[in-house]
């Protein structure tokens, strides 16, 4: 089974450029069983004045993104796992989408635990539930979510193949990310891939480097370049 993080550049409110990236990104690669996107990639995360409202920005569930990603599931014959900035009745959450070929939604997950200056976003009301995809179980977590996983979802990542960690990560310190992400992969026994959103506009510490960490908790592969697609085939 290949895996596949696309990481994309840092734009606000340019989320018809951001798909149209993605989808050329997906069309110069290998085939791919599973495609995983950055936190908020296709809104963008925070605006270029450093203001992280993205209330104007979100939708129904399923609406104009929905529809987008489950196009690019149809078209290259994945799951596809993108952000949505998702609007209902009672809040608005920082989300994750996971929709299959035939458009069906295998995955929906509202972030547990939003990030500080996320005022605008409801807590999501619980870790993430497993999901199975090609023979593979999955979990997703989205960015400061990592601080809480053992805690909230142990059982879970115990049984999980892969975790799904899409981030759009903010740190000065260029080995925080995969300083977290490692010794959670050990003490779970459960492979990473992480889709982090790369340098654009604003540029910040921490973009770039999505990263594959195996479930005997090794570093094994890192992108190199500021956007691109970081592909791998799990054992």
């Amino acid at each position: 089974m290949r895996v596949t993080a696309l990481q994309l550049p840092a734009r606000f409110g340019a989320v018809t450029q951001q798909l149209a990236f993605a989808e050329a990104l997906l069309e110069g690669g290998p085939r791919t069983d599973l495609v995983l996107f950055p936190e908020a990639a296709l809104t963008g995360y925070v605006t270029p004045d450093g203001d992280f409202d993205l209330t104007t920005l979100a939708e129904p569930l399923e609406g104009p993104t929905h529809k987008a990603l489950a196009h690019l599931a149809k078209r290259f014959d994945c799951l596809v796992v993108g952000p949505l900035i998702e609007r209902t009745k009672t809040g608005l959450y920082n989300a994750l989408l996971g929709l299959t070929p035939d458009g069906s939604t295998l995955l929906h997950y509202r972030k547990h635990h939003p990030w500080f200056p996320e005022v605008w976003a409801t807590p999501g009301p619980g870790p993430g539930k497993l999901v199975t995809w090609r023979g593979k179980r999955l979990l997703p977590a989205i960015c400061f979510d990592v601080h809480f996983l053992s805690a909230d979802a142990g059982p879970a990542l115990d049984a999980a193949d892969l975790l799904l960690f899409a981030s759009a990560w903010v740190d000065e310190e260029d080995d925080a990310r995969p300083g977290l992400l490692q010794p959670l992969a050990t003490q779970h026994h459960v492979a990473v891939l992480n889709a982090n959103w790369g340098p654009g506009k604003p540029r910040i510490n921490g973009q770039g480097g999505s990263l594959f960490i195996d479930a005997e908790g090794a570093l094994q592969s890192r992108l190199q370049t500021d956007t691109g697609r970081l592909d791998v085939t799990l054992p």
